[in-house]
């Protein structure tokens, strides 16, 4: 839980029920609230003198333009300063109301950067922002200082997103788990919130066997004859079909079984979910169906680099979900021993060559091996990867009592070429209502893939049905779609 949370505060729907949000994590962990808003004199006072041109002719004379200006800088200034007054004054009445020990803020400037660099120098632990602020129409998903803080802050963030789903009414906290640090720091939070308002938790965990069919057919349709059996493409669609894809499915259930263990080491049982398909779209169907109290989300996932501000699937769904959303830069791994638990296997040749090892350096040479492994993204532990592992760890002695030479191993298999799937003639059909082009072609792709995953020789009208998802959701997305990208169903069939 935290101790130091920060609410900027702008009188909207969102902003007020953030006070709410604020103070009942406050109750149940002792935690200081500040309240904080930003307003912005320095622009007003530009943008009037920016103005003044346009004003009438009566105003232009020097005289009474300076008396204007003065007007205006007394009103903007003393202005802004009562209206933010008036803001933090609801937020110390509820705060005084609940005993939290509190702080009020009024700050002027831009007001994204000045949240960030207050966020950045003052460290606070958790800042509980509005997804929308006064500014909002109709149509707004995200408002301009939400979006900008959530790219540059790097604490946690949880944006208001509904304002009926209270934390301490009975629900589920939801968690994204994809294997990253982010993700089993989320968990972590999860089961601390879990524990605090006595909530359930539930692991998700989305994974694309899809995509990797789809890609492999565009690529198939410009390869040259020599291109294509330079690249093998048979061979790497089988490899994809019978290794890489199951093993995707595996990868995730295991980091799934780990967020279990770890729940459950901290008195705490949990849900999973595995699903199928495009992360974030699989995310979201299920949140809608769901209705979680919150959703908990890594700011970057398990493939980002050390410049990502915010992971794809994270944005796509801060946008879309309709609950409360919490982003965290917070970091947490798993010991070894539990990852290798459940991710990493050792072959018999493997096993066999650790036993020649002393009994006194087993236990350090197999976590060394192990560590190699997890960092070199390796789940079955082979002689090859014994050798590159504890060669340049341990002594020469060592080195030959479990008999590694420097040699390198390399298995190729021949691999069948994949065969055609037959389409019913109800299956076509299904697959005529999505709209002409890239969209129709893609989804084919991955109705066939669907198809290929459950062992199946035909496409039939269930399966393209299944594959695409419920026809109703379908259709309305696909209608909304080509509302705004008119061009996606002008698409003529080849």
């Amino acid at each position: 839980m935290y101790k130091n949370i920060l609410i900027p505060i702008d009188n909207s729907a969102f902003s007020n029920f953030g006070i709410d949000i604020g103070i009942d994590m406050a109750k149940r962990s002792g935690a200081k609230l500040t309240g904080v808003h930003v307003y912005a004199a320095r622009l007003h006072d530009l943008r009037f003198r920016q103005m003044e041109g346009g004003l009438p002719d009566r105003y232009r004379e020097e005289k009474v333009l300076e008396e204007q200006r003065e007007i205006h800088d007394s009103l903007i200034t003393k202005g802004l300063r009562i209206i933010t007054d008036s803001f933090l004054d609801v937020f110390e009445k509820k705060s005084i109301e609940a005993g939290i020990d509190y702080e009020r803020k009024s700050l002027e400037g831009k007001n994204f950067q000045v949240l960030v660099d207050d966020i950045r120098e003052t460290g606070y632990d958790l800042v509980v922002l509005g997804i929308l602020g006064l500014g909002a129409v109709k149509e707004s998903l995200i408002g301009s200082v939400c979006e900008r803080v959530v790219r540059r802050a790097r604490t946690d963030l949880f944006i208001v997103k509904d304002t009926t789903s209270y934390l301490n009414k009975p629900g589920k906290i939801m968690v994204a788990i994809d294997g990253s640090p982010f993700s089993y720091g989320g968990l972590k939070i999860a089961i601390g919130m879990a524990k605090a308002f006595g909530l359930k938790v539930e692991a998700i965990s989305a994974f694309d066997p899809y995509f990797h069919y789809v890609a492999f057919n565009s690529i198939a349709g410009v390869l040259s004859e020599e291109a294509g059996k330079v690249f093998r493409f048979s061979e790497q669609e089988k490899l994809h079909e019978e290794i890489i894809d199951s093993g995707l499915a595996k990868i995730y259930q295991t980091h799934l079984e780990i967020a279990k263990k770890i729940s459950k080491d901290d008195g705490v049982d949990i849900e999973t979910k595995l699903l199928d398909g495009k992360a974030f779209e699989q995310i979201h169907r299920y949140v809608q169906k769901e209705r979680p109290v919150l959703l908990i989300l890594g700011r970057v996932g398990i493939h980002s680099d050390d410049g990502m501000d915010i992971g794809s699937n994270t944005e796509n769904l801060l946008r879309l979900v309709p609950c409360n959303t919490m982003i965290t830069s917070r970091q947490f791994m798993p010991p070894l021993e539990r990852i290798a638990e459940e991710t990493i296997v050792w072959t018999k040749e493997a096993e066999e060559r650790m036993n020649r090892v002393p009994s006194v350096a087993r236990g350090m040479a197999k976590m060394a091996i192990l560590r190699f492994a997890r960092e070199s993204g390796h789940t079955v532990v082979t002689s090859a990867v014994v050798d590159q592992s504890i060669e340049n760890l341990l002594p020469a002695s060592a080195r030959e009592a479990m008999g590694i030479l420097a040699k390198e191993a390399v298995k190729r298999q021949s691999q069948s070429e994949v065969s055609p799937l037959n389409w019913t003639d109800g299956a076509i059909e299904r697959l005529n209502r999505v709209p002409a082009g890239f969209m129709r072609e893609n989804t084919r792709l991955r109705i066939e893939k669907y198809a290929r995953v459950r062992g199946e020789n035909k496409v039939t009208e269930e399966i393209a049905s299944n594959a695409i998802g419920e026809s109703k959701e379908m259709m309305q997305n696909m209608g909304k779609m080509t509302e705004v990208f008119p061009g996606m169903s002008e698409g003529k069939e080849e």
